[in-house]
């Protein structure tokens, strides 16, 4: 049985999808998740640290809204990033 990783443990936190104001090249959301604050993470997100995609979203002038939220773990998020990548996050 393989070891858990932090992405496939199950730890439970919050997945979030944020969308953009505008798009920026192709991009027009972003799914995260943390295990920590969100009002934290969405501050972090604001002023351009944690993902690279929100550092040069915020570079680029783009703002964002928090368009959606769920109780998950990892494993959630990453359903929903293969779902977003379909055209099912708006």
């Amino acid at each position: 049985m393989p070891t858990p990783t932090r992405y496939s443990a199950g730890i439970p936190g919050v997945v979030y999808l944020l969308h953009f104001e505008r798009a920026y090249q192709h991009a027009r959301h972003y799914t995260g998740w943390t295990g920590d604050d969100m009002l934290t993470r969405i501050e972090r997100h604001a002023a351009g640290r944690g993902a690279r995609l929100m550092t040069v979203i915020h570079q680029a002038g783009i703002g964002f809204i928090l368009a959606r939220l769920c109780e998950g773990t990892r494993d959630t998020e990453r359903a929903i990033k293969n779902a977003v990548a379909h055209g099912a996050a708006c």
